[in-house]
């Protein structure tokens, strides 16, 4: 077992803005991403609360993020908002951009956004979940760079490509959400299976050379496989052209890494808002039964596992030691 750290929410907070600050983010840059950050820990993959933060501070201390970018946001359509994040974080441009969002979907009954030319986007499911929260069905897709073959053997040329569907089932419960990649794993957690010194299952990835591999480490430095043979690479080419197809960013093929060198990813995401049903109808109370109607035949319904919604404040967050300590070295040293 890794030891770990517990932190008040407060606690966790203050840690997560003194480390962003400390890397370079101005204050609305710290601010998104920090919120994010806690959501991710809160209702989120363990992985993409505070073990994925310390991607955003080295890539805010190495350059990969602009630490104070000018995100611009236009409006071609009445229910379609442009954004150009500017090297920055994409969730600083996805806020600017969300009050608008929520009014056009309101008004018209759905509304997207799209964006180019900022870093990874985090936790997916943090987008969708802000538009439960409102009251609207999300869904989002978003790409990076390429590190996932489309068979076996093949070069890389998606990256794992996740897509998120979020549907609100009322106050005071979670949404259902489901923050899938289109690879067999998400790459945080062979990230992870690396750090720890731990196997990872068959099926996951190959090696360099396009064999089969167990072995983490090797796996970064091969590729990951798509989930379901070539209908998993279909989904991965249908977030590919939602993502970087719709907002005008770059192909997976021509991403730079996120983790290393100077440059922006510079990646894309599209997020698109829909009203379930005119007024009256109570779509979400009618999901909310379904989907109780399914837990009571067994079937796991992601994001609805009685955690209370929001959770109380007085709840407390853990995280692995080894990542508390990365995080305090950024304002520490």
């Amino acid at each position: 077992m890794h030891e770990e750290v517990e932190l008040t929410q407060a606690e966790a907070e203050e840690l997560a803005t003194r480390a962003c600050l400390a890397a370079g983010a101005d204050p609305s840059s710290t601010r998104s991403l920090v919120n994010a950050t806690l959501s991710a820990a809160l209702y989120g993959p363990a992985t993409l609360g505070f073990p994925h933060m310390v991607d955003y501070l080295n890539s805010f201390r190495e350059g990969r993020i602009k630490g104070d970018p000018t995100p611009t946001l236009t409006r071609p359509f009445p229910a379609f908002f442009v954004s150009d994040a500017d090297k920055g974080i994409a969730q600083l441009g996805f806020d600017l951009a969300f009050q608008g969002l929520v009014e056009a979907a309101r008004n018209l009954g759905v509304a997207v956004f799209t964006q180019t030319n900022s870093y990874t986007a985090g936790e997916l499911g943090y987008y969708v979940r802000r538009l439960a929260e409102e009251g609207f069905v999300g869904l989002a897709a978003t790409n990076a760079n390429a590190m996932v073959v489309a068979k076996a053997g093949g070069p890389a040329v998606y990256s794992t490509n996740p897509m998120a569907f979020g549907f609100p089932l009322g106050d005071h419960s979670l949404p259902l959400i489901i923050d899938q990649a289109s690879s067999a794993t998400a790459y945080v957690n062979i990230v992870a299976a690396a750090s720890e010194g731990r196997p990872i299952p068959e099926g996951w990835a190959v090696d360099e050379n396009g064999m089969d591999t167990r072995d983490p480490a090797k796996a970064l430095t091969g590729a990951l496989l798509p989930f379901g043979g070539r209908k998993g690479a279909n989904v991965a080419l249908l977030v590919e052209m939602l993502s970087a197809g719709l907002s005008g960013g770059p192909w997976s093929l021509d991403t730079p890494d996120f983790r290393s060198g100077e440059a922006s990813p510079a990646v894309g995401l599209t997020v698109i808002a829909v009203m379930p049903g005119p007024a009256g109808d109570d779509r979400v109370g009618r999901a909310h039964k379904q989907a109780l109607r399914l837990q009571d035949h067994g079937v796991f319904i992601p994001g609805v596992d009685g955690i209370p919604f929001p959770r109380p404040s007085s709840q407390g967050l853990k995280m692995p030691r080894s990542v508390f300590e990365a995080i305090c070295g950024f304002f520490s040293a």
